[in-house]
């Protein structure tokens, strides 16, 4: 048993309420009796990432801009949802199709992580999906111009190495998802 202790949360207050950004301030006591009253935690919706594999064996990713880091990325298709209307399974499906226009009738749960537990509430839902196959076009959001890329299987590792791909729930879900395929 650890002897590792909670943060006792004396007051909560939402600092910053709007639709692109929560902030939390707690006041906290520490297990030594220590107070910090600025404790800043990002409130964050839950995000779905699935690795979309096709029938060819090439992994489906998304390349777009990403205002954080001013960066455009090499990524997989993932977003946020409201998980008291939505479970993540679905919510991967949904933005698998809207962002690639891919499709899969076989999706698997790889793991749940949480995405930056110093500051952040959120948690990353990690899915693989075989056999994925087009079924249509593209449904973006106001803010995503996403393009398409497809790369072997095989040649994806070497991406991640050469620093291709950078973003951490992708890569969680590329070794997950290789780990899992190498072992049925």
């Amino acid at each position: 048993m650890s002897s590792i202790k909670k943060w006792n949360i004396l007051t909560s207050k939402m600092v910053l309420n709007n639709f692109w950004c929560q902030v939390r301030q707690d006041e906290i006591e520490l297990p030594n009796g220590e107070i910090i009253d600025d404790f800043f935690v990002i409130v964050r919706p839950e995000i779905a990432l699935v690795l979309p594999i096709t029938v060819n064996q090439e992994i489906i990713f998304v390349r777009q801009y990403r205002h954080g880091v001013s960066e455009i990325l090499l990524e997989l298709p993932a977003g946020s949802f409201d998980a008291t209307k939505e479970d993540a399974e679905t919510a991967a499906i949904r933005e698998l199709k809207e962002e690639t226009g891919y499709i899969s009738q076989k999706v698997i749960k790889l793991a749940t992580l949480y995405d930056n537990p110093v500051k952040d509430t959120n948690q990353i839902h990690l899915f693989l999906a075989e056999n994925v196959k087009k079924d249509g076009e593209q449904t973006l959001d106001i803010t995503e111009d996403i393009e398409i890329v497809l790369i072997p299987i095989e040649s994806v590792l070497d991406k991640i190495y050469q620093g291709e791909i950078t973003v951490t729930g992708s890569i969680a879900a590329i070794f997950l998802g290789l780990n899992y395929l190498n072992s049925i």
